[in-house]
């Protein structure tokens, strides 16, 4: 799987960009056909000292996945968006699973008549 990542008006370090990319190669345990991974890295103008902003939208065959996280690191709101982006994932999975198994269950009871 491919992650790009993109820091809007600054420069992301590289251990920044390793760290993400380190997290996000993670989901591939739950969902092996990951297509791409795009993540956005930004700050926001806000009072607030939470001003971090990641954006992560992936790609997989038939739908995208998004999430975003606000946090006072781009570590720790990274974490937040991989687990939402894994809560998607599982979700996908189990709408698929279920969708498959109807579409047999169909295909046996048409073959009985």
């Amino acid at each position: 799987m491919n992650v790009t990542v993109q820091s809007i008006k600054f420069d992301a370090d590289q251990k920044l960009i390793d760290f993400i990319k380190r997290k996000t190669s993670k989901l591939e345990q739950f969902l092996d056909n990951i297509i791409e991974g795009v993540c956005y890295l930004r700050l926001e103008n806000v009072e607030d000292e939470a001003n971090k902003v990641v954006e992560l939208k992936f790609n997989i065959p038939g739908s995208q996945l998004f999430a975003k996280a606000q946090a006072k690191s781009f570590e720790e709101a990274t974490d937040v968006a991989v687990e939402s982006l894994r809560r998607q994932i599982s979700k996908h999975k189990t709408k698929t699973r279920t969708a498959v198994s109807n579409h047999k269950e169909l295909l046996s009871s048409e073959d009985e008549f």
